[in-house]
């Protein structure tokens, strides 16, 4: 077991730390809610639903064929 000596120092070097890590957590940028700066960006709905699909389609790109045709092809 520690003594009470080593204790207390590795208690002050904690607490040090946590200090040290308070300060830099206050010096540091407020980051920017990505959602609110995109809320109201797109007004036009029809422009919306088209950049939906462009990005379906983009994903199903990404599918290997099998993944499209595995329920069609079963005998």
């Amino acid at each position: 077991m520690l003594d009470e000596a080593t204790l207390e120092q590795r208690l002050v070097n904690l607490e040090r730390t946590v200090a040290e890590l308070k300060h830099q957590i206050s010096l540091a940028p407020v980051a920017n809610n990505w959602l609110e700066q995109i809320i109201g960006s797109i007004s036009d709905e029809q422009t919306f639903m088209e950049i939906l699909e462009y990005g379906k389609s983009i994903r199903c790109a990404d599918k290997p064929l099998d993944s499209h045709n595995e329920t069609s092809e079963q005998p």
